[in-house]
Parts: C-alpha cells; sequence; structure tokens
C-alpha cells in the first residue's frame, strides 16, 4: 500500500500516525496550541480547537516559524499536521458567549501548549475538503464537550489588551507587534474576537485575519515608510524553501510594489501592483501571500529607515506540491531580508544574477512587470544638476 503522506510503499512511521486518529471519540492533549475557524457558511461558520490526543511540547505540529527554522521536508510537516484532531462546531461569529467559544478564546491567548480533553459527537476521519490557504487540517469531528486541564499561560500584554474593549483593533495589533508577539499569535487573537472595541468584536474566519493582520501591520508601517529617503542602490534579496523560490529585486525610487508568481509546471501566472498611493481592492490574483510578502518588505524598509520600489517574482517549482499556507511564504520572504542584499549598478545586471537562479526566463516576469516598463523613463530631479 502506498502511503498518502510520503508516497513510500508500505510506509510503518505515517500509517502508525493515521492508525492513531480512527474511531477516536474522546482523547485529552496538548493544543500547540492552534484554533481554526472557517469561511463556509459565514456568519454561521465551523470553529474549533486542534490538538493531537497526546501531551508535551507539541509547539511543531502547527507552527510554520518552527517549520521554517528546522528546514522539515513536506512529508514530514504532513505527518505532524496529521496527529492533529480539529474538535468544531458551528458557531455564529457574533455569538461569544457560547462557552465552547470562551474555552476556544483562553487557547488562542496562551503562548504555550495547553492540555484539554475532548468528546467528539462522531469518530474522527479524514476531511476530504481541504482549504488550500492554511495548513492542512487533516481529522475535522464535530464537538461535544471540551475542558482544559491547566490554567492558560497569558503573556501580560495579551491579556491587558485583550481585557480592553476600548482600544480598536489596529492599535491592538500595532501595541502587540511592538512588544514582539509573534504574527502567529496576532492571527489567533484577531481570529477568535478578542481584538478591537466591544461592539465590533466577533470570530474572523482565520484566512481573512491572516490577510487582516499582513495587511493592516504593513500599511502602518507604510505611512512611515513613504517619507524615508530613496535607497541609493539596487539591491536583490533572495531565499528558497519547499520549492518556493523567491527573489525581490528593490529599486531606487518612490515606493511601489509588485508581485509575479509564476509556476514552473503549467507556466500560470499570478500578478498584483500596487503604487505609491497603494492599494484600494484586495489583491485577487496573488490574494493573501501578496500582503504576507508586502509586510517582509515593510519590516525590512522600516529597520533601515529607507523606501525602494520592489518586485518580488515568486518561482514555484514541482516540489511544492501540498499547499501549505501563507506561514510559510512569510517566513522564506523574512529569510531573504535577513541576508545581505547583492548589489548593482543597473537593473540588467540584477536581472541578469535573479536569471542565473531560476528555472523559469526572466522574460517571462519582465513581459508581466508595471515597475519594470516604467522605471527610468522618468527624469529625476538630481539629473538635473
Amino acid at each position: 500500500m502506498i502511503c498518502k503522506i510520503c508516497g513510500e510503499e508500505n510506509c510503518k512511521e505515517h500509517a502508525i500516525l493515521l492508525g492513531k486518529t480512527k474511531n477516536i471519540t474522546e482523547f485529552s492533549g496538548s493544543s500547540p496550541p492552534e484554533i481554526f475557524v472557517g469561511r463556509w457558511n459565514y456568519p454561521n461558520v465551523y470553529a474549533g480547537i486542534l490538538s493531537p490526543p497526546e501531551y508535551g511540547n507539541t509547539e511543531l505540529l502547527s507552527s510554520a516559524e518552527h517549520w521554517h527554522k528546522n528546514k522539515l521536508p513536506i512529508p514530514e510537516i504532513l505527518g505532524l499536521r496529521n496527529q492533529l484532531i480539529y474538535g468544531r462546531s458551528t458557531t455564529n461569529v457574533h455569538k461569544q458567549s457560547e462557552r465552547f467559544v470562551r474555552v476556544m478564546q483562553e487557547v488562542a491567548m496562551t503562548h504555550k501548549p495547553i492540555a484539554a480533553e475532548f468528546t467528539l459527537k462522531k469518530p474522527v476521519s479524514q476531511n476530504k475538503q481541504q482549504d488550500t490557504h492554511v495548513p492542512l487540517i487533516a481529522h475535522a469531528a464535530p464537538i461535544s464537550n471540551v475542558k482544559l486541564q491547566e490554567n492558560p499561560s497569558i503573556k501580560p500584554k495579551v491579556e491587558y489588551l485583550v481585557n480592553d474593549t476600548s482600544v480598536k483593533a489596529t492599535s491592538a495589533l500595532l501595541e502587540l507587534e511592538h512588544a514582539s508577539t509573534p504574527t502567529s499569535t496576532l492571527i489567533k487573537l484577531l481570529s477568535a474576537g478578542l481584538l478591537g472595541r466591544h461592539k465590533h468584536r466577533k470570530l474572523v474566519p482565520t484566512r481573512w485575519s491572516i490577510t487582516a493582520v499582513d495587511d493592516t501591520l504593513s500599511k502602518e508601517k507604510l505611512k512611515r515608510i513613504k517619507f524615508f529617503p530613496e535607497i541609493k542602490e539596487i539591491s536583490v534579496f533572495h531565499a528558497q524553501y519547499l520549492g518556493n523560490h523567491y527573489e525581490f529585486l528593490l529599486l531606487p525610487d518612490k515606493f511601489a510594489f509588485e508581485v509575479i508568481e509564476i509556476t514552473s509546471a503549467t507556466n500560470g501566472v499570478w500578478h498584483d501592483y500596487e503604487g505609491f498611493e497603494g492599494r484600494k481592492k484586495y489583491a485577487e490574483s496573488v490574494t493573501g501571500a501578496y500582503y504576507t510578502n508586502r509586510l517582509a518588505l515593510a519590516e525590512y524598509l522600516e529597520k533601515i529607515g529607507r523606501q525602494a520600489q520592489c518586485i518580488v517574482f515568486r518561482e514555484i517549482l514541482p516540489e511544492y506540491n501540498v499547499p501549505l499556507g501563507v506561514g510559510i511564504l512569510r517566513q522564506i520572504s523574512r529569510e531573504a531580508f535577513s541576508h545581505q542584499p547583492e548589489k548593482f549598478n543597473t537593473k540588467e545586471e540584477a536581472l541578469l544574477q535573479i536569471q542565473s537562479r531560476n528555472k523559469i526566463p526572466i522574460s517571462m516576469y519582465i513581459n508581466k512587470s508595471i515597475i519594470l516598463k516604467e522605471f527610468g523613463k522618468q527624469r529625476r530631479l538630481n539629473q538635473f544638476f
């Protein structure tokens, strides 16, 4: 028999993992912690807690930061995800007084794995409908009861802002980020309806909360960045993980941002762009990855106190055969900007260097790029002196 996780024949390791989740109606374990709020049938959505039927440090089961840091391969990530059981309930996003929602919120607030016991209405079974924008959720079942077995470990800043129902969600996110709260935690807090003014609080589908956090943080940074001086040299940053190859080309000019994604298997192209004035509509082509890439760029530009035009070249290689969520892409983008930039005198030199690492012809990106078509056409003030 071929293993559904790694593709190997008669795989004993993953067969054990798969076997653990069959016919379970009651279990106890440590949630990583992780919650998930769906978007189907909004505002009456599925919402719940993910946990394995075992105790201990289970953070690795759901953390894109840890997967990237340890450079885990896709089969291993899927094996980790396969240990999680998603105990869920149909919930109206406005009804936060329900006991199950309150427990889910406590899980969202904690920064360490938390022990809980679960009772399911039906045995867990493999979920055939996979959401391609978040990490794999393999075993979902309706839940009848959940009880925490320990007090949640909550950081003071999180507890303070959750209890402050007069502060806007944007301000709370910025304050938490300033306190070095991981982006993944910000997403959980927003998704669980724990941030913002009291009358505006509600559950937010996980996919929407991911984009909302990336978009909010990057836009707030860009308000300051657009007053910074421009970078002085053409720069290139790059990183690659799990078949996602990123090249970031930064050009000395007023801020503009563009993402071009191409898959090497089919030459499918996704493209979104914004000029100095920013976007007014959702990036419908690139979707959530656009805002993830922009956040990583904004973090870098804020750090160096400069602004620039940026073109993101994403090459999607055949080995990326299972979407693992934009959390992975956020970490790859941040990794790229953690390295020293390659610097060039001309954009042509920079593009040649990018092509040396790309399997897809750079011409496919050039033909699509708005920034490259316009760069250098308008004479700059310093050219007159």
